[in-house]
């Protein structure tokens, strides 16, 4: 899986990624600082069993700390945006290209309204119109792609009989569309299932509901700890009704924790609404990290930037976490280790869904589950639900 950090330039996108994943990045006041995409690890968190059940992990794929599974995802910080980007301007087709393969994408923009649509300092700009300029982007460039030759390939499909969401899936292959999602892009849109019929305003209303399928937002509205009350409530407004989550950010204050942290000069976790301080610090970074506990931790219950992060993974993309074990009793793995591996899977998922993300002979030899809670074998139909710890039964090869 991997999230896409995106952006128009100067909004503090590569700050962002920055601060998720401490990867070291050009970071400064002009357009375009980011040429080449960076490419990082961050983690979605989530309450780990042991908290519940009273036990010691050993993790082998993720991490382990106060009670909390760490979980790796991928991610990466693409190029500024600017209008017109699906033309080629900017760093436009590079901008897009890198996105291709994201699961997800976390829009950071600037809630303060200073920076405008090309990323320059102004006066006021609305952000706004800064998310609904992402949309369009990112909408004309699957629009682009589809549209070239549209008419030789929907007569194409009518004529061989093609299995359209498959057609059009494979024609999409390449930014990760799946043919679940053609299928339900068409549904929602209520289009023919002929092709060639449908209208140009018809193949951009597909795919407008394609993209929010396949390449889901949230909204980072970052810089939050500068900007005013007033504009965070109508950020927030203005997002809910286009459909969107947008969580008040400070990457710049998770930047400084973080760094606090992994300097051993405070205990912190990301997204907590507090830290503790562990090491002497100088008067001028005592107070640095003074200003953040009042403008931000204090302000919002945090900086926002892992909010992003876990919502990102479990609510706009559906995931959770599910624990597989050979032991059911102990909790165990084959060598002892108690719960060492954790896999994110759509909600929905079944048991043998399960198997097949631990290996594959697994999956296709599958016979049922036990649930190590209640210890009740469970069928391949059992839907797994947020934090289940798994047994996988199959037959001998």
């Amino acid at each position: 899986m991997e999230i896409g950090v995106v952006g128009k330039p100067n909004v503090g996108k590569s700050t962002f990624f920055s601060a998720a994943t401490l990867v070291d990045v050009d970071i400064a006041n002009y357009p375009f600082t980011t040429i080449d995409a960076n490419v990082g690890v961050s983690y979605a968190i989530a309450e780990h069993p042991c908290k519940e059940l009273g036990c010691k992990p050993n993790p082998q794929n993720y991490e382990y700390r106060e009670g909390k599974a760490l979980i790796p995802i991928k991610m990466i910080d693409v190029a500024g945006l600017v209008p017109g980007a699906h033309e080629g301007r900017g760093l436009g087709n590079k901008f897009l290209d890198d996105l291709r393969m994201a699961s997800a994408l976390i829009h950071v923009i600037d809630a303060t309204g200073k920076t405008d649509a090309e990323g320059q300092p102004t006066d006021y700009h609305d952000p706004v119109e800064d998310i609904e300029f992402l949309e369009r982007e990112i909408d004309y460039w699957i629009y682009g792609i589809l549209k070239k030759g549209w008419e030789k390939f929907a007569k194409r499909i009518k004529l061989q009989h093609m299995k359209l969401e498959q057609a059009i899936a494979d024609h999409l292959s390449g930014i990760g569309v799946t043919e679940e999602d053609v299928w339900e892009a068409i549904h929602k849109v209520g289009l023919p299932g002929d092709p060639t019929k449908w209208s140009d305003e018809d193949l951009l209303a597909f795919v407008r509901e394609l993209r929010k399928i396949n390449k889901p937002i949230i909204i980072a509205a970052n810089k939050a700890d500068v900007a005013t009350d007033e504009q965070i409530k109508r950020l927030i407004e203005e997002g809910k009704k286009r459909g969107y989550l947008v969580v008040p950010t400070s990457a710049a204050a998770e930047l400084t924790l973080r760094k606090a942290a992994k300097a051993g000069f405070i205990e912190y976790i990301p997204g907590s609404s507090d830290f503790k301080i562990v090491k002497k610090m100088n008067p001028k970074q005592e107070k640095a990290l003074q200003l953040i506990k009042e403008k931000v931790l204090d302000r919002f219950g945090s900086t926002g930037v892992q909010e992003v992060i876990n919502r990102a993974v479990f609510e706009l993309l559906n995931l959770i976490p599910v624990y597989p074990v050979q032991d059911e009793n102990k909790l165990t793995d084959q060598f002892g280790n108690v719960l060492p591996h954790v896999y994110l899977l759509p909600k929905g998922s079944t048991p043998r869904d399960l198997a097949y993300k631990v290996h594959t002979d697994l999956g296709k030899t599958f016979l049922y589950a036990v649930n190590a809670r209640t210890k009740r074998r469970v069928g391949e139909d059992y839907e797994l639900q947020f934090n289940d710890i798994i047994k996988i039964v199959a037959t001998a090869k």
